[in-house]
């Protein structure tokens, strides 16, 4: 999980946000083919199915769908440039991914995960992220080891000059390239559906007192046993990491519901 700030909502920050208004964006350019808009006006670029898929999903990965927000098929097929029928058939697809949840007579909405489950998803990726670490340091190219090596000491200035928003960025930036570095299909498809469904969370437990250093010194014992070419050393130190951000969300989710679930008007999340 990504430690950092909370990212503020986009009603928080007053803009309210309604799937169906947003521009088309680099996914959205023309294809061919064309299909009728959901609205009944302009024929618009037909794009398939997997398209669709492709770009729905990216969007809750990144946040840009918010857990619980409403998936509006008419909305979504006039953004996506595919039929109502496609769109049926992709959120089907991200239901089964546990993405999105399909309500009979009601519709589709981001699904949201409960405190308790992000803990458990969090230590089923403590198991396969130290298995991409171990295979990184039995796999990783001298290139991508020096590629590692630079996005933990970006990380390191962005811990110096206070910026956790772009510490937590370099975080999961340097989590992605030990997982490319590791080249396991399988464990990689795992994680970043499990990434997915913490969307939520990820900026939550860096602000706990002394937990950016602590983080830091965490990366740094990966990376170099990485470089090492230790497995055992890579695999040990990576679930030290995700342990111990398992337990910092643990407290804090014990925390909330010791408040009655509603969230610290002091602290993001």
């Amino acid at each position: 999980m990504t430690e950092s700030t909370d990212r503020p909502t986009n009603a928080a920050r007053g803009r309210p946000r309604v799937v169906g208004q947003r521009p088309p964006t680099g996914d959205d350019a023309a294809s061919p083919s064309t299909v009728e808009s959901a609205t009944g006006g302009r024929r618009v670029p037909a794009r398939s199915a997997d398209e669709a898929y492709d770009q729905l999903r990216q969007e809750i990965y990144r946040g840009e769908l918010m857990p619980n927000e409403r998936l509006i098929e008419i909305e979504l097929a006039t953004r996506l440039q595919v039929s109502r029928a496609v769109v049926r058939t992709v959120l089907v697809r991200l239901g089964q991914d546990g993405l999105v949840v399909l309500t009979p007579n009601r519709g589709a909405h981001v699904r949201l995960v409960s405190e308790e489950e992000a803990v458990e998803i969090l230590q089923v990726r403590a198991v396969l992220e130290a298995l991409t670490a171990r295979q990184a340091a039995r796999n990783a190219t001298a290139r991508e080891i020096a590629g590692i090596r630079r996005q933990l000491a970006r990380m390191a200035r962005k811990l110096d000059a206070d910026d956790l928003l772009g510490y937590s960025e370099g975080n999961a930036a340097l989590h992605a390239a030990i997982i490319a570095a590791a080249r396991h299909e399988t464990a990689s498809r795992l994680i970043t559906g499990l990434r997915a469904q913490l969307v939520r969370f990820q900026y939550r437990t860096i602000l706990v007192p002394g937990r950016p250093a602590r983080s830091l010194a965490e990366h740094t014992a990966i990376v170099e046993a990485i470089a090492a070419r230790d497995p055992d050393a890579a695999e040990a130190a990576m679930r030290h990491h995700l342990g111990y951000v398992e337990s910092t969300l643990a407290r804090t989710a014990t925390a909330i519901r010791r408040r009655g679930g509603r969230p610290d008007p002091t602290r993001p999340g």
